[in-house]
């Protein structure tokens, strides 16, 4: 029940835009750094992260993405065992 919780919130926040959700990064960590025991501060501080694990996820998604496209280094040719004397 809980993975299936969790998975569906997963699949929810990938479907928001990260441009978006880093326009709100200041004001959650504004409340996070401005601690008080209640359920609004924890909320706050969850969401500054949920946001961060999405900026994060997409670097890695856009780092593997580059990796595979970038055409693999040829290994420099070595020289055969003659070699040309003038």
């Amino acid at each position: 029940m809980l993975e299936k919780t969790l998975d569906h919130i997963a699949e929810w926040i990938l479907g928001l835009d990260e441009a978006s959700l880093t326009e709100l990064l200041p004001a959650y960590k504004k409340r996070m750094d401005h601690f008080e025991p209640s359920r609004e501060w924890e909320k706050a501080v969850i969401i500054f992260f949920l946001i961060n694990a999405v900026r994060v996820k997409n670097a890695l998604f856009n780092e593997g993405i580059l990796k595979k496209a970038a055409p693999e280094k040829s290994k420099p040719k070595k020289d055969g065992p003659l070699k040309i004397v003038k």
